[in-house]
């Protein structure tokens, strides 16, 4: 498991909006293969059926790349990317379901939605970087995460294409770490336990 001080982390969660692709095509190619931790992508995005979103995603990462259905397993060292139009849940440390209920911040899928379910299953184990973004989701949610023990990080706001998001979340005093996109990458590899 990922460690940060006494902190193990089990799995990290990544929310964004308009702004965070380009942060996470940036990133995703300098995060470790071998993380001992999944991780999970909460991304605003409209629905379409010619969606190629988790193949641009894969073409830019040095993991799998899965889009989540219902009741996806989950396995460390893979990107999991929720679905257009429906919530991501967390059953329990190694299973997701997905929710179609109403919207929440105008949007679903919710990053409140799925970082506060994984905070309930995780607890202190948790980690969770919010990114670019045009409305609050995320904020409220990295709030709980915090509150519940997890480690949580937000986007320096003077490097975000639309700074709204991670200002919001950091003005409710929810990010430990307010980090410019350079830094993400080895932020995540450091939490992640060498099994050498």
């Amino acid at each position: 498991m990922g460690q940060i001080g006494r902190l193990e982390i089990e799995l990290f969660l990544i929310g964004g909006s308009a702004g965070s692709l380009k942060v996470l095509l940036d990133m995703l190619p300098a995060v470790r293969p071998d993380l001992t931790f999944p991780v999970v992508l909460i991304l605003h995005r409209k629905a379409g059926p010619e969606s190629m979103l988790d193949i641009l995603l894969a073409n830019h990462s040095n993991m799998g790349v899965i889009e989540v259905e219902d009741k996806t397993t989950l396995q460390p060292g893979t990107v999991y990317l929720a679905p257009a139009d429906y919530h991501l849940l967390f059953e329990h440390k190694s299973l997701l379901s997905l929710d179609c209920s109403e919207k929440l911040n105008y949007s679903r899928p919710s990053i409140d939605v799925s970082f506060q379910s994984a905070a309930d299953i995780f607890r202190g184990n948790v980690g969770a970087m919010l990114l670019s973004g045009a409305n609050a989701d995320g904020a409220e949610g990295l709030a709980y995460i915090k509150k519940s023990g997890g480690l949580t990080v937000a986007q320096d706001p003077s490097t975000a294409e639309v700074a709204y998001m991670p200002a919001r979340a950091i003005e409710r005093g929810a990010a430990d770490h307010i980090l410019p996109p350079g830094q993400m990458a080895s932020f995540i590899n450091n939490l992640s336990v060498s099994t050498n």
